[in-house]
């Protein structure tokens, strides 16, 4: 083979290289929000589980504190965080300006914001957060939770944009949770079945199905440009063959 076919047979095998290469480097970076699990949960749900997925998206710095802050206009009540090693939480309450009755009295202070502090997250890692809570508020359809993530050199990422009705992602989205009509004991399946669930198996589920997706989309986008590039191969080695 001719050193000009022997060229074009390596660039098409490089080009091929580096589009898959772009397709999982784009992948990994649509990955990269902080995020909240499961995405969504019934009006009023009671005794559930939130959890907060937060990825370390630099590769030469660590993430080394992580806040969250909760909403106060629709809050979410008897917020109690999990232990997480290595990493000490500061749950920081607020007075709310419209009183909450529920069947236990009337609650005038909520969580308003969790900062967890003295861990790391290193390069390609991520961690996650467990929040439970008592109740769900039944008056609003989503529920918006800011993130601050703060990194070892000092840089704080602001996960705090809020998508425009049919608007694209923004590029910093704060995680949402939307809450739906559920049954008259006001919980999703997900929500009566969190008290009870082994720790991190609600995020674990929602996480798994949005990564099985997402690497189904992937598989497919890798398998196209691979079908590309053999096509390639196949033109050079027949124009080879007929000269």
């Amino acid at each position: 083979m001719s050193t000009i076919r022997t060229t074009t047979l390596r660039r098409a095998g490089l080009g091929a290289v580096l589009a898959v290469a772009g397709v999982l480097a784009a992948a990994g970076a649509a990955s990269a929000h902080v995020t909240v699990h499961p995405e969504s949960y019934a009006k009023g749900a009671t005794d559930g589980l939130l959890t907060f997925r937060v990825p370390n998206e630099d590769d030469s710095v660590s993430t080394t504190e992580v806040q969250v802050y909760l909403p106060t206009d629709h809050p979410v009540l008897g917020v109690l965080v999990r232990p997480h090693d290595g990493w000490t939480p500061k749950v920081t309450t607020t007075k709310l300006k419209t009183p909450v009755k529920t069947d236990d009295g009337t609650i005038t202070e909520a969580v308003s914001e969790i900062t967890w502090t003295g861990g790391k997250i290193g390069a390609g890692g991520f961690e996650d957060f467990d929040v439970a809570f008592g109740q769900l508020p039944d008056d609003t359809d989503t529920l918006t939770f800011k993130a601050l993530q703060t990194y070892s050199d000092g840089k704080v990422v602001r996960w705090i944009e809020q998508a425009a009705a049919g608007a694209d992602e923004p590029e910093n989205p704060a995680p949402v949770v939307k809450l739906t009509a559920g049954d008259e004991s006001g919980a999703t399946p997900a929500a009566k079945g969190s008290a009870t669930a082994a720790p991190g198996s609600t995020s674990e589920a929602a996480s798994g199905s949005d990564s099985t997706a997402r690497g189904l989309g992937i598989a497919g986008l890798v398998v196209g440009v691979l079908g590309l590039a053999a096509a390639a191969f196949a033109v050079v080695r027949t124009r080879s063959t007929r000269s």
